[in-house]
C-alpha cells in the first residue's frame, strides 16, 4: 500500500439532513472505518479547539515523516439547518440542541482563555470594533468594484475550455448583449 502523506479531516456534525448518524451506520464511529483503508483513524472532540490542534499536529507530523495517511473524525453538532430550506425542529429533539449549545467551541475556548488570564471583556470589545470597521471598509471597497465580465464564469474555470462550454459562453454573451445567437445551444 502507498503511504501517501495525507490528512483526511471529517467534520462529523452527526446529521445527513434529517437522518442521524446512528441510522446511517452501525459502526461506533466514522474514524474506525479508516482501518479498512489501511490508515490510522482518530476521533476527537470537534468542539475542543486544543484537542483538534493536537490531533492535527500529530497527523501532519506523521504524514511528513513518512508514516502514511491519517483520517480524523472531529465530532461536533450541526446547530442549524442543513440548508436554508431545512427545518431541523421537525426531526431533532430540542433538548439535544440545548445540550450541544453548552459545548459551543467559541464559548469553551473563550472560557479557557479567560481562566488563563489571556482574554478580557476589553479585548473582545476592542477586537469587535476593529473587525466591524474592517468588514465595513471591505464591503464598501467590494461594492465599489465593477461587476466581473460575464465571460469570467466560463474562462476562469478551465485552463482549456471544453467545446460545449465555449458554445454556452457564446450563447450567454449573445443574450447579454441582446444579439442573436447563430449556433445550436447544447443542453
Amino acid at each position: 500500500m502507498k503511504q501517501a502523506p495525507v490528512v483526511f479531516f471529517c467534520q462529523n456534525n452527526q446529521w445527513a439532513i434529517s437522518v442521524p448518524l446512528s441510522e446511517q451506520t452501525v459502526s461506533s464511529s466514522i474514524a474506525i472505518k479508516a482501518a479498512a483503508y489501511g490508515m490510522r483513524g482518530v476521533r476527537v472532540d470537534g468542539n475542543d479547539l486544543l484537542a483538534v490542534i493536537s490531533v492535527m499536529h500529530e497527523a501532519v507530523e506523521r504524514a511528513r515523516s513518512g508514516g502514511g495517511p491519517t483520517f480524523i473524525e472531529a465530532l461536533t453538532f450541526r446547530m442549524g439547518g442543513h440548508s436554508s430550506s431545512d427545518d431541523p425542529t421537525r426531526y431533532r429533539d430540542p433538548e439535544l440542541v440545548k445540550a450541544w449549545e453548552k459545548r459551543d467551541p467559541v464559548a469553551r475556548f473563550g472560557a479557557y482563555l479567560r481562566g488563563k488570564g489571556l482574554l478580557t471583556d476589553a479585548d473582545i470589545e476592542t477586537w469587535t470594533t476593529e473587525i466591524n470597521e474592517e468588514i465595513s471598509r471591505s464591503v464598501t471597497a467590494a461594492e465599489a468594484m465593477p461587476a466581473p465580465a460575464l465571460e469570467t464564469i466560463f474562462t476562469d474555470v478551465y485552463a482549456t475550455m471544453p467545446a460545449h462550454l465555449e458554445t454556452q459562453m457564446k450563447y450567454a454573451l449573445a443574450l447579454g448583449h441582446g444579439t442573436k445567437f447563430d449556433g445550436a445551444f447544447p443542453l
